[in-house]
């Protein structure tokens, strides 16, 4: 991609009222844009990244047997009726509205009820089942707070996965693979050495004992109990809970408190809201079951979010490699179009798309200081920097955004020296 044909600027100011350094730092980097409190656009940049995050959890998901799919964000009050779910006491993030016809619907907030109501037209028979279907749909919540950014927002993007087994010993074992799978994803993207898994509540889902996934940020809105040599840990509603202490395998004493981010979470439903909704099976002995359901949700716009927190520097934005928007960020010093410099550029842009790298091609026109600046600001894992001093002794300089370290070499050992550095990045 080159940098002038793309919809991509950076910014001097954010809006007054935007305090967080996550929303912050990808405005100025011209990766979102807010449209008020709690609700963003996301820009080619921005989806860049959330599409990288995306495509982790899609091939995580798609491991343990999940099916895409994707349902509608229009919901049907009397549907959440049969779970009490749709009374803002239970469930208090509501948004409602009324179609032309007067009826009254919900945004959605979650999708447990509807992907189960559509089971019970797929699933009788035991043969049917176990099923594993997922999702990346927006989410709309009427957060009472809405001050950290992109990790709290109104309206979010979420990959969430729904189970439906035949037993609860079959769900148990599906549901401690997606723990495993969980971590997968969050070693992946970068978090795996600071995110804990966390016994929980289950809040407005369910009253049985759910699992949070947890990274350790100073941004974060919570406050967690863990044990780093296990990297599991209690949130502090559980800390005072023996039973749920015991059952985690935790002691109190080995525990460490440390201030984090909710980044995913999955919950138990048992056969409740399948009995609700009707959801059952035949076994193989010709008894009528009702469905064991779970659900498991990760906040893909607020792992970005949480990236920036932990990443970024006092130059701008740092991702890891797996979800930066291009692998190399390539970097023209020229005085005009044309010039040995841009000559040069442009020769290494095309024979590195050759070999099939993901590369962002600066080619405007303008000063070094700002070119080189949003380079930092952009944060792409690795820059290529082709300025007239270089040149004049046969090299060129390609840089690691995270440590600043900068190796000087010939134009011939580019691609060989880019690959060196990819893999010791992040």
């Amino acid at each position: 991609m080159r940098q002038s044909k793309m919809f991509l600027k950076s910014r001097k100011e954010v809006p007054a009222d935007e305090v967080t350094k996550n929303a912050t730092l990808l405005i100025k980097a011209g990766f979102v844009y807010k449209e008020m409190p709690g609700v963003y656009a996301y820009l080619p940049m921005g989806i860049k990244v959330i599409e990288k995050i995306k495509k982790i959890a899609r091939e995580e998901m798609n491991a343990v047997g999940g099916n895409e799919l994707i349902m509608t964000i229009l919901q049907r009050k009397e549907l959440w009726q049969k779970t009490d779910r749709w009374n803002d006491k239970n469930v208090d993030v509501w948004f409602k509205t009324k179609l032309k016809n007067d009826t009254e619907v919900g945004l959605a907030w979650s999708h447990e009820e509807p992907i189960t109501e559509m089971m019970t037209q797929y699933v009788s028979s035991y043969r049917d089942l176990p099923l594993y279907v997922y999702q990346f749909q927006n989410k709309l919540r009427n957060e009472l707070r809405s001050k950290s950014g992109i990790m709290r927002g109104r309206e979010f993007i979420m990959k969430d996965l729904y189970s439906y087994t035949k037993s609860q010993e079959e769900h148990e074992i599906f549901y401690n693979q997606m723990i495993q799978a969980y971590l997968k994803f969050y070693k992946r993207v970068g978090v795996g050495d600071e995110t804990f898994v966390v016994a929980a509540s289950g809040g407005a889902f369910t009253k049985n004992i759910s699992h949070e996934f947890q990274t350790i940020t100073d941004a974060g809105e919570d406050i967690i109990f863990v044990d780093r040599k296990s990297m599991t840990g209690v949130n502090s509603e559980v800390i005072e809970d023996e039973n749920a202490l015991a059952k985690s395998g935790l002691q109190k004493e080995n525990l460490e408190q440390v201030k984090t981010s909710e980044v995913g979470n999955i919950f138990s439903f048992g056969s409740e809201k399948s009995e609700k909704l009707e959801l059952y099976f035949t076994d193989s002995d010709g008894q009528k079951k009702p469905v064991i359901l779970g659900s498991y949700g990760i906040g893909i716009t607020r792992i970005m979010g949480v990236l920036v927190e932990k990443f970024a520097d006092e130059k701008g934005l740092v991702w890891p490699k797996e979800v930066s928007p291009f692998a190399v960020h390539l970097v023209s010093l020229h005085k005009e179009k044309g010039d040995a410099v841009y000559t040069e550029a442009e020769n290494i842009y095309n024979e590195l798309q050759k070999e099939n790298i993901e590369i962002l091609f600066d080619d405007r026109d303008g000063s070094a200081g700002v070119k080189l600046n949003d380079a930092d600001l952009f944060g792409i894992t690795l820059q290529i920097v082709v300025g007239e001093k270089g040149l004049a002794n046969g090299e060129i300089e390609i840089k690691n955004r995270k440590t600043g370290e900068v190796v000087k070499v010939p134009k011939v050992q580019i691609y060989a020296t880019i690959k060196e550095l990819w893999q010791k990045a992040f």
